[in-house]
């Protein structure tokens, strides 16, 4: 089945189920005041990274000093109103955003320049800017249990998913549809014709992919959908074209099997497919990559052990900082998703609250990969080594940490406090470093 038809299925379902199955639709709030919601996110952002092997383009003021080191230290705060519907058959209604991005520090020579460290705006002189904006506004209409937004808006799908790993979160401009008429399925659909990246105050740039770079593409469609079978099983299907670049397609699973009060299984499966489309502006390829999980979960530990692998010849490619590589192994830096790569990885969560204290939690992983072969790799997404000669049998690992706490009570209930840490050794083809990611949350809700 073609992404068109993909999309078009998706549509019709999403509007004739509006009208089999609507009863549960009379239960939501009426009213365009009566339900909206004004929040505004306070977040202090702190990354460094130091890029142990290789020179980082960490610039200042335009002398291209590379030391190799990149730190940045900004404060966020991310205003949103959501409104809810007139009233009637047909309610129309508003969502909109305004951020703004301040620059706190970045030290001499350590802003991160140009490349996927991506804290702050930096200016063709090297300069992070001292504060950008963002500012956007969708429109939307409710029809029974179908909401279509047109505007700026934040898809939330395996292959179109916008990211918020970084000081302001990344947004995509176009039309979605999203419809919940029938108990447990939720179907999306969606064509997007610009994409916004977190240090982007434009809302209308062009799309770029993660390991391939700009492309030229004037829309990228989704539609596909979420199950939930049960109370411990949900199924997902979706389809994507990005024109004149790839289709994706996406097939996934999570289970979550209670076999007394205390212990349950937990486990879980994704599946991609993507191939070239139209004018194959990055080149001809046929890639599929998959992960698999399995796990158990015993009051406040959680232990789950993943394996992936990419039986394609090139990189499984994404759009750029966006969440939309819905696989185990994707973690803080590394993706896994090298041609021919396969990596295991073993989890480790705890949740603290068993233990008396609430809102605390730790996580640590550690994940390898091996057999990264570029022997038949495309132009777009071939690596070489000094000699010009494809780079095989490359290898790589990752250790994460992280631990979180939110205040559960009080004036500053909802306060979180974030660290994340990460280590990566690799072989030619990826960068030894290490980072840490400091972030402090303060959410307020006006209403």
């Amino acid at each position: 089945m073609s992404t068109q038809a993909t999309l078009c299925l998706a549509a019709v379902f999403a509007f004739s189920g509006s009208f089999v199955i609507s009863a549960h639709a009379e239960d939501k709030p009426q009213g365009f005041i009566e339900g909206s919601r004004f929040t505004v996110l306070n977040r202090n952002f702190y990354f460094n990274r130091d890029n142990r092997d290789s020179s980082a383009p960490t610039y200042n003021s335009g002398k291209g000093n590379s030391n190799g080191y990149s730190e940045a230290w900004a404060q966020a705060i991310i205003s949103t109103f959501n409104s809810g519907f007139t009233q009637g058959t047909v309610g129309v209604g508003v969502d909109a955003f305004a951020m703004i991005g301040i620059k706190l520090d970045t030290g001499e020579g350590r802003n991160g320049g140009r490349s996927s460290f991506d804290v702050l705006p930096v200016a063709s002189d090297g300069e992070a800017r001292d504060e950008y904006t963002k500012i956007g506004a969708a429109a939307k209409v409710r029809l029974f249990d179908t909401i279509v937004r047109v505007g700026d808006v934040f898809p939330a799908n395996p292959v179109v998913a916008s990211g918020d790993s970084r000081l302001l979160p990344e947004s995509f401009r176009g039309v979605t549809v999203e419809n919940t008429s029938v108990q447990g399925l939720t179907l999306q659909g969606g064509r997007l014709h610009a994409m916004s990246q977190p240090v982007s105050s434009n809302l209308d740039d062009n799309f770029e992919t993660f390991y391939a770079g700009p492309v030229n593409s004037p829309w990228i469609g989704y539609g596909g959908g979420d199950y939930q079978v049960n109370d411990n099983f949900t199924v997902s299907l979706y389809a994507s074209q990005l024109k004149d670049a790839w289709n994706q397609y996406y097939a996934g699973t999570s289970m979550a099997y209670p076999l007394s009060d205390e212990l349950a299984l937990i486990g879980g499966f994704n599946l991609y497919k993507a191939v070239d489309e139209g004018k194959q502006r990055l080149g001809e390829f046929d890639n599929d990559i998959w992960s698999a999980k399995l796990g158990v979960q015993y009051g406040a530990h959680t232990l789950a052990l993943s394996h992936q692998r990419n039986t394609g010849d090139d990189d499984f490619d994404y759009l750029r900082q966006s969440d939309s590589i819905f696989l185990d192994n994707s973690i803080q830096y590394s993706d896994f998703n090298s041609p021919n790569e396969r990596s295991w990885m073993l989890r480790y969560d705890l949740n603290m609250t068993h233990y008396g204290i609430p809102g605390l939690s730790f996580m640590t992983r550690y994940a390898r990969g091996s057999d990264a072969d570029y022997s038949n790799a495309n132009p777009i997404y071939m690596r070489t080594d000094e000699n010009g000669n494809p780079l095989t049998d490359q290898k790589r690992w990752e250790r994460d940490v992280e631990v979180k706490y939110t205040v559960q009570t009080g004036a500053a209930k909802d306060l979180s406090f974030r660290v994340r840490q990460a280590t990566t050794r690799a072989t030619a083809f990826e960068s030894d470093l290490d980072e840490v990611r400091l972030i402090v949350e303060y959410p307020l809700s006006i209403r």
